[in-house]
Formats: structure tokens, sequence, C-alpha cells
């Protein structure tokens, strides 16, 4: 998370975080009584789960449930709706569904600002609506992990209320406060030090943002309390926003401070110690290879910009995917975009509009190692809201139909613009075309859902040679072989350390053939331009 996208607060939030700040910033006393906060503790209950253990191995859907199906017809998606679209994402042949935020939140969009840690938001439905759809998942083989902000808390969360009456207050030390103003900072090219009650607070993504003090160690426990709420009803794992930013030790040590790294090891460790077959997840886009060891996965944040390129043809950029799992852990976890702009633009728009190349892409981190993560509408090809910019450009309502006004997503008015290639890339449309993008995506799923080399194997090797791609995973007594060319013409690819005199069996496409492997253990294949082949062997 970079940016706040904020939203424009009505009279109605504003006079509720004007009361939260005692009127404002500055002096003078509370207007009224400080409301309550839920510090209550939660001891650990695993439910169990019904999970086979290669969930955690993906694909995932990367999912904004405001966006994703409206079942009330009042133009927000639903937790009602995704329920009713858990078929669709069962047969895409994800395992893992990870949910932007759906705590109650005072942002009213992204759902970043949480005002409580412990309710579902209003617009998405009620617990019992996210209870049945854990069950429902749960019955199709799909893990649900939700986004969690331990980071920062909104302004109208309880304890910030408190903190921010006035200096005496017992949550004062919750969140960051000065008494006067640090000189010297600035974060995203902005001064993260706000006007507030008797002091300055600490709130670099925005004022309505607060950060909370993750020194405290009364602040960290009441985090694993409400972690463990959410595992005690069924709650697969999480997604950890912002976690290069938890702690700072000054204006030139704000991020990536060796605190961040413990905090979530701590994290790690309450929760596989207590709960079985989860899976954790971090945001930390500066420092993604330290921050995987310490939460068990990390988004493999700079990869995507190189899948991208290398499908372009750049072959610096092949050259740097085949060696990227070299070093960096196979629980990484990998992308072509997400839901901030920083991470890069819907993939369409990437590609413009070039749908062999995008293909190519996907197919390359569907095969790789790690955990992939499919941002919603990339399967069908889903560019952003031509009307809009920034963030909420890349969070339209989902593309079910190519009706142009309700895109299947509603039958009342969406909440926002829709993309601007719904009326060409839609699930209906797709569905019913064999060689569409959507039935790429599951044709490259299936194949790596079939094969435990590419499930859930190593990384053997891989190598770059002007526009191709070899790459090998291997699990047990399986090796499997990818060969990926870029170009625009025939290529040989050659692959070595394979099993002398034996076979590689074909995989993919269908109408591939198998390809025998030579004395030395190494096979060449023509691989016609932009395609992918894969093929399996025994050790």
């Amino acid at each position: 998370m970079r940016s706040s996208n904020r939203r424009p607060i009505t009279a109605a939030l504003l006079a509720l975080f004007l009361a939260a700040c005692g009127g404002g910033g500055g002096g003078g006393g509370a207007t009224g009584p400080l409301p309550s906060v839920d510090t209550s503790a939660v001891a650990a209950a695993d439910p169990g789960t019904t999970l086979d253990a290669d969930w955690r191995k993906g694909p995932f859907a990367e999912i904004f449930v405001r966006a994703y199906q409206d079942s009330n017809g009042d133009g927000i998606g639903d937790l009602q709706g995704l329920i009713s679209r858990l078929d669709y994402l069962r047969d895409l042949g994800v395992t893992g569904i990870w949910l932007m935020p759906i705590t109650r939140s005072q942002d009213g969009d992204h759902g970043y600002a949480v005002s409580d840690y412990r309710a579902v938001e209003p617009a998405y439905g009620t617990m019992g609506d996210l209870d049945a759809l854990v069950s429902a998942a749960h019955a199709r083989g799909i893990g649900v992990v939700v986004d969690y902000v331990m980071n920062h808390s909104a302004a109208l969360h309880p304890a910030f209320a408190n903190a921010n009456s006035g200096s005496s207050n017992a949550f004062r030390d919750w969140y960051v406060f000065s008494a006067s103003r640090p000189q010297g900072w600035s974060i995203y090219g902005g001064d993260p030090w706000r006007n507030g009650r008797e002091g300055f607070y600490f709130a670099p993504f925005w004022d309505q943002m607060p950060d909370f003090n993750l020194k405290n160690t009364a602040v960290v426990n009441w985090h694993h309390d409400n972690l463990r709420f959410w595992l005690n009803r069924g709650i697969d794992g999480f997604r950890f926003d912002a976690v290069g930013n938890l702690v700072e030790n000054g204006p030139a040590a704000w991020e990536n401070q060796a605190e961040n790294f413990t905090l979530m090891g701590n994290v790690r460790q309450m929760v596989n110690g207590s709960y079985a077959n989860r899976f954790l997840v971090c945001e930390g886009p500066s420092a993604p290879l330290p921050f995987a060891p310490a939460c068990g996965s990390a988004f493999a944040f700079g990869h995507q910009y190189r899948l991208v390129s290398a499908a372009q043809g750049d072959a610096a950029a092949i050259r740097d995917v085949a060696e990227y799992f070299d070093t960096a852990p196979a629980s990484m976890s990998t992308m072509l975009s997400n839901h901030d702009g920083f991470a890069g633009q819907r993939a369409m728009d990437q590609f413009n509009g070039n749908e062999n190349q995008y293909r190519l892409a996907a197919a390359t981190y569907l095969l790789q190692p790690g955990t992939p993560f499919i941002y919603y509408g990339e399967e069908i090809g889903m560019r952003g809201a031509a009307s809009l910019t920034g963030d909420p450009k890349l969070r339209t309502p989902m593309s079910w139909t190519g009706d142009t006004s309700r895109a299947g997503f509603t039958t009342g008015t969406p909440f926002r613009a829709l993309s601007a290639n719904v009326a060409a890339c839609n699930v209906q449309t797709q569905a019913a075309q064999a060689n569409s993008l959507l039935n790429w995506y599951k044709a490259i799923i299936a194949v790596r859902q079939a094969h435990p080399a590419l499930r859930r194997g190593n990384h053997v090797g891989a190598t770059a040679a002007g526009t191709t791609l070899s790459f090998q995973r291997e699990d047990g007594n399986q090796r499997a072989v990818v060969m990926i060319n870029y170009g625009t013409g025939n290529a040989l690819i050659n692959a070595s350390g394979l099993p002398a005199n034996g076979v590689l069996t074909n995989a993919f496409p269908p109408s591939g053939g198998n390809v025998d492997i030579d004395s030395g253990g190494s096979a060449s294949v023509s691989v016609p331009g932009q395609s992918v082949r894969v093929f399996v062997t025994d050790l």
C-alpha cells in the first residue's frame, strides 16, 4: 500500500472525526464521552480444516469484494455475491482467494482505513455471510485469506479517538505521537506528521490513517488477539499490508527496520504454532526477499515488471526471469499486477491489447515456482476504466457480461465506472470461445495442477537464450520442463540435465508430441514463435 486513494469525507464522517480529535487539532477538551475500545483477549481455538495442504500452492485469486459481484442491487459487491461466483473460481482452477479488507472501514472504499478489526464491513454483509462464504469455499477446495492492516488504523477507530483526546489518555501510547513537530521527515513526498490534540501524530499514508506504535507490546498483543478472532472463525490466513512501514526509528530509518521482521516472524510463529494449514503473505515492496522467510511468503515485487518485459521479447528481462528463483525462495508469491498502481496497470493495458504477449506472461508466472496470484479480471483481460485515474482505475467492477451499463455485476447502478473493454472482454463471451484468454488461463492452470512438479516442485534451473526461456522443476521422481519462445519466429530450445535416453512426455499443448532425450541427457525442441511447450519425465 503506497497511497491512500483517500475518499472525500462526508459531513457525517467529518463530524465523527472532529469528535474523535476533540474538535480538531490543538487544545481544548473532549466534546463528549470517549468510545470504548474492545481489548478483550482471544484464545486460540483452531476449528480445523478440510483443505488439502497443497491449497497453499495456489493459484490464488485476489478479489476486491466491493467490485466482484453485487447480490442486492445496491451497486456494491458483497459477500453473498462472491458466494454466487465460487463455482466460477473453482472452475478457473484457483485453490485460494485473497480478499482485500472486509473489516469495517472509514474510507468506504478500499477498506485499508480499518475502524473495527472484529467486524465485517456492513456494505459487504454480516458475520454470518462471511461464515457462509468460508464454508462454501471450503466445500469447493478453496481457502479464504483476508487482508490485515497492522500498520495503521482509521482515525475513527475508538483507540485513536481515545489516544488523540489528550496526552494523558491511557491509549496515547498505542499510536505514534510527538509533543512538537519532528523535523526532517519526508515520506512519499509529504510530511507524515499531522496536527493532533496536544501534539502531532504520525500518519504517512493519509491523515485519516494514523500509525500504531508497534513498539508497544500491548498493541502487538491486541493485534494477535484480532488475528486469532478471525482464525477461530475458520479464516485460512492473511495478507499483511505495508509490512515495510511497521516501525520507524527516525527520518532516515522509517522503512524495513529490523523490528518489522521480528514482528512478522512472531506473527508467523503464533499462527503456525496454534493453527494448522494456514497461509501468510506479506506486502513489502522494497524488501520482498527478506520478508519471505519472516512471513512465510512475500509478494515478488519487481518480478512482475520483468515478466511483462520478457513477454514483450526483452532479452535482458528474459535472463532476469530465468535467474530469479536462483536466489528467491520458492515461497515467493508472484503476480502480473494487483490493486495498486505502483505495481503496474492492469495487464491488458501494459500489453496495449497484445494478447499473444499477455498469454506468454501468464504462462510464465503460472508455471514458475512460487504461489501465483491472479488479480480479478486478469483472466479475461480486463482493462482499467477509461474515465478514471490512479488506483480506482484498476478497481472497477468485474466484467461478467458485455452489458456496458452493468457488466452483469449488478442490477442497479455500479459504484464505479466499468472496465474500458467490458463489451469484448467479459466472462460470458470468453467462456463460449474455445481459444479465449479465459480458456488459456484455465488450460495453463490445469496443467500446473495436474503435475506435482509444477504445482509444488523445486526450482532445478533455468536457461535464457535470446528470446527463449527453458526452466525445470522437480518433485519426487517427476521432472517438469517448460519451454517458452517469446520471439515471433520458430526457435530451437534446449534442455539438459535430464535422464539419459528417457522421454519428455508432452503435457501442453494437447496437440504437442513427445520428445526423446539423448544419451547425454539433453533434448532439443523446435518451438513456434510466441508459444509454450510443457513436458514431464520420470527420474
